[in-house]
Formats: C-alpha cells, structure tokens, sequence
C-alpha cells in the first residue's frame, strides 16, 4: 500500500476515535452538544451560553422549559425599536420560589444565565452560608438606554441591551436583609455570603463586576451577558 494511502487512513482513524470519544463525553464536556438546564458551570457550558446570542429560538426553547421547571415565571415582551432597539426580550417576574424587588426587561440569555446560576448556585448557596432560604434579590435595574458610566460618547451600556442586571441585595426567610453596599466590606459572615454569591455568579455570566472593581460598583454586582467570564 502506497505511503500516501496510509497516511489517508491513520488521518481517518484518528478522527473517527476522537468523533467516538466525544458522542461519549458528558453533556457539560461536549462543545456539540446543545445546552441542557442541568449542565453545570464550567468552559463548554459558559461557550454554549455565549453562542445562544445568535440562537434566539434556541434561547427561547430553553427558557419554556426552565419555565415549565419552575426556575423562572417571565413574559414575553414587544420588540422595541428607536436608538436602543430590544428584541426578543422578556419581562422577568421571578424566579421559582425567589422573589424580585420588581420586575426587570431581560435579554433571553440574561433571563436564562440568571435562572441557571439562581437555582445552581445562588439558592443553595445562600441557604449553606445563611442557615435560611433566600426568598428576594434586590435589584436597581437592567434596561436603560445609555453610554457606559452615562457618558456623553463612547459604546452603549449592556444595560442598553437589556443585556445586564444591577443586583444591590438579598433577603432571607428569617427576615435578613443583605445590602452590597453595606454588607459588602462589613466582615464577618455578611461579608463572606456576598462574597460567595459573587464568586459564583462569575461563573455564569458574561461580565461579573462587583464592588472591587471600582467606585461606580460599590453598591451592587453588575452582571452581564457580553464577554467572557470577566469577573472583578
């Protein structure tokens, strides 16, 4: 058999091994295989999430299911037009048994990130560190229509996009409530929970800023879709 031959044909074992090799990965390892609610945190997940921008159908299908799981309660919302178009956003109400101080406009990724990483991470963790369930997330918004830092010039805001949420507090079934701007360096176990909850969140979103990163944060966590695991 010519040299040439067997080259062709080791190229050929070589990539139907690795083919065999990932049909059997697990779903949270595998880069081909759709996103699944359950798939934990990790590189291939945040990459399956970051994709679901150009797969608004998908996003959608995703996010009637976390719904029929009870993760999330949204609706649907009207596509905006005007200088800070939305488009296939939802409204939020809550999600499952963790209420919101109101309801926000959220980008379909934004709506599901939040979901996975509230039911995941945010819930569990909560009650580990506190000892009592979480029942509320604070928030000062997600959709506004405005510059980064509302400077005259510049690239638009995630919040733009309805592509962000300004989380500023939790509270607690034992009537604890946490700020972020109060808590945040207040030591003790305060400190670590808030500090645990943005740890975490780190691993879902996009752009995970806190109170670290600079003044205009220091009174909430501002978690958004854009990038790729940016998390100060």
């Amino acid at each position: 058999m010519a040299k040439g031959a067997v080259g062709v044909m080791l190229i050929l074992v070589v990539l139907a091994s690795g083919w065999w090799g990932l049909q059997r990965l697990p779903t949270q390892y595998n880069p081909f295989i759709p996103l699944t609610l359950d798939d934990p945190p990790g590189t291939f997940t945040r990459y399956k999430l970051h994709k679901l921008a150009q797969q608004p159908q998908r996003c959608i299908a995703l996010l009637k299911q976390a719904r029929a799981r009870g993760m999330i309660s949204w609706q649907v919302q009207r596509d905006v037009a005007g200088p800070c178009p939305l488009n296939n956003v939802v409204r939020v109400e809550r999600f499952g048994a963790v209420g919101l101080s109101s309801r926000f406009l959220a980008s379909c990724p934004l709506a599901l990130r939040s979901a996975m990483y509230i039911h995941q991470h945010a819930a569990p963790l909560a009650r580990r560190l506190q000892g009592s369930a979480l029942t509320r997330i604070d928030h000062v918004g997600s959709f506004a229509c405005r510059n980064i830092y509302n400077r005259p010039e510049g690239r638009l805001s995630e919040h733009a996009t309805a592509d962000a949420l300004d989380v500023s507090g939790f509270r607690f079934a034992n009537g604890q409530r946490i700020t972020i701007e109060k808590g945040w360096r207040a030591g003790g176990k305060t400190s670590a929970v808030l500090k645990a909850l943005f740890q975490e969140s780190c691993l879902w979103y996009g752009t995970a800023l806190g109170p670290q990163y600079n003044a205009a944060h220091a009174g909430h966590f501002h978690l958004g879709v854009r990038g790729f695991g940016l998390c100060r």
